[in-house]
């Protein structure tokens, strides 16, 4: 028989470039990072009592504890919309940040045993944890529409605009600002696991730099020696924005939001770059 021309629908190479996303194997492997989101949600819940309830019982306590240390004993304002409604909007931002970001900065070394054995592009496993986090988020927004509508309903000032349009685009880039940081740190910890702890205990502390429990035309009034700390972190301009596209109030910029948009195209595109180069070697250090 004639030889018969071999053909071969995956290709493997030990090389490639930094800039490389391998996206092509990333729609190929599509059925495992389908799997993988499903695993990391089932996860979150699975032998709970309370089970999916958890994704509504954390934000609402959380608010409950803001509102009365924050909004009742230290007295901070929230631009005159209901301090519930306004620090739930902050909150739900900030957790889907949060847990991209901690959880991507340690997905080399929870995932080092399969990583190790089996071949697939090891971009799937960030973006897993950043579509299974983004589940989790949708299931919190619903929360706050609800509350939302019940203080449009009961009279207050609340006054949707045209600019929740932008809505998409603010999770876009969270999601992206998540994911870039989150590689770079993964990135670091496979050689230098002391990053872990530093992660551990500071994203906590770096809600404290954004205005999750505080406007900022409060830190402009009150601190205006300060306010350039708050004004340029990039997460700023995107939890304005949107507290000013569903609740009407709040400081809005089109030079914050741009600056945040490119400050987190640069990070994303230096975690793509430093991921890229560790994952060929990282079995060997993590």
């Amino acid at each position: 028989m004639p030889d018969q021309e071999e053909y071969w629908d995956l290709e493997i190479k030990p090389t490639g470039t930094l800039f490389d996303l391998k996206l092509k194997d990333v729609w190929h492997y599509r059925d495992l990072l389908v799997l993988l989101v499903r695993r990391d949600f089932v996860s979150f819940y699975k032998q709970t009592i309370l089970g999916p309830l958890w994704f509504f019982v954390q934000p609402v306590i959380t608010i409950l504890v803001y509102n009365l240390i924050f909004s009742n004993l230290a007295g901070i304002k929230t631009d005159g919309v209901p301090a519930p409604v306004f620090y739930l909007a902050g909150t739900i931002i900030w957790n889907y940040f949060a847990d991209c970001l901690t959880k991507t900065s340690t997905v080399f070394k929870d995932n080092s045993a399969m990583l190790g054995k089996v071949y697939f592009p090891r971009l799937i496993m960030p973006l897993s944890i950043v579509f299974s986090n983004l589940i989790r988020f949708g299931v919190q927004f619903i929360l706050f529409i609800i509350l939302l509508l019940y203080y449009m309903v009961a009279g207050y000032p609340i006054a949707p605009n045209f600019y929740l349009l932008l809505f998409p685009i603010l999770i876009l880039l969270i999601a992206a600002l998540g994911l870039g940081f989150g590689m770079i740190i993964s990135a670091v910890t496979t050689k230098y696991r002391d990053l872990a702890f530093v992660v551990t205990f500071g994203v906590p502390l770096l809600m404290y730099t954004t205005t999750v429990i505080y406007p900022l035309s409060e830190v402009v009034k009150k601190y205006s020696h300060y306010s350039w700390l708050i004004k340029y972190n990039p997460l700023t301009a995107i939890i304005e924005t949107c507290r000013y596209g569903f609740l009407g109030k709040g400081s809005f910029s089109w030079d914050l939001l741009l600056y945040s948009s490119v400050f987190t195209i640069i990070i994303l595109f230096t975690g793509i770059v430093i991921f890229n180069k560790v994952e060929k070697t990282f079995v060997d250090t993590v």
